[in-house]
């Protein structure tokens, strides 16, 4: 079944609440931050940029982003390949802990949104729970499985596809943390 965001049923047939899926916000989303992290490796901890885009009033009203040095502090051949962050790029890079406190007081209150929240959400809360900072317990959603039923049309979800079906070009810069969120943010303009 295909849903639209006034929460019915393409045919018109209304959808209850029990069925309404927790990545998918009830209503529209006016205020926002979209948030997207690279990893170093394969840890949930490996974080080595993070980028911030805060959504006000339905227009993008900040960017944010930041290399930070990974824990551990390895870098794996594929993942250097998909972004091209390397170790001398963040040995010196500041931690989660300096970096996220340029940000929480700008993403205090908002709902999160993230192209597959399965990742970025777990690397968030992983990261507050390595520096031992309390979690702000922030509502996700999800504009990766958020598009796939709300426009089910496309050939795929994937961000750069997505973000182009709504007029953002991602071609240049797929993979830059603040770039994607970026792209993860007009996704969520459009169906959230």
């Amino acid at each position: 079944m295909i849903f639209n965001r006034n929460k019915e049923k393409i045919e018109g047939v209304a959808w209850p609440d029990a069925e309404w899926p927790s990545y998918i916000p009830k209503y529209h989303l006016y205020d926002f931050a979209a948030i997207d992290f690279e990893g170093a490796n394969g840890e949930v901890t490996s974080a080595c940029s993070m980028g911030i885009v805060i959504v006000r009033n339905d227009e993008i009203a900040e960017r944010y982003y930041s290399l930070m040095k990974p824990v551990p502090n390895r870098y794996d051949f594929w993942t250097t390949k998909v972004h091209g962050i390397t170790y001398k790029d963040t040995n010196h890079a500041p931690l989660f802990p300096e970096v996220w406190d340029k940000v929480k007081d700008k993403v205090k209150g908002l709902p999160m949104v993230a192209h597959g929240i399965s990742f970025d959400e777990r690397v968030l809360k992983a990261l507050h729970e390595l520096y031992h900072i309390p979690y702000p317990n922030f509502k996700f959603y999800c504009t990766h499985l958020g598009s796939q039923l709300l426009v089910p049309e496309l050939e795929n979800h994937k961000l750069q596809t997505v973000a182009k079906h709504f007029g953002y070009d991602l071609a240049k810069n797929h993979h830059n943390a603040v770039a994607d969120a970026e792209a993860c943010a007009v996704i969520a303009m459009h169906i959230f």
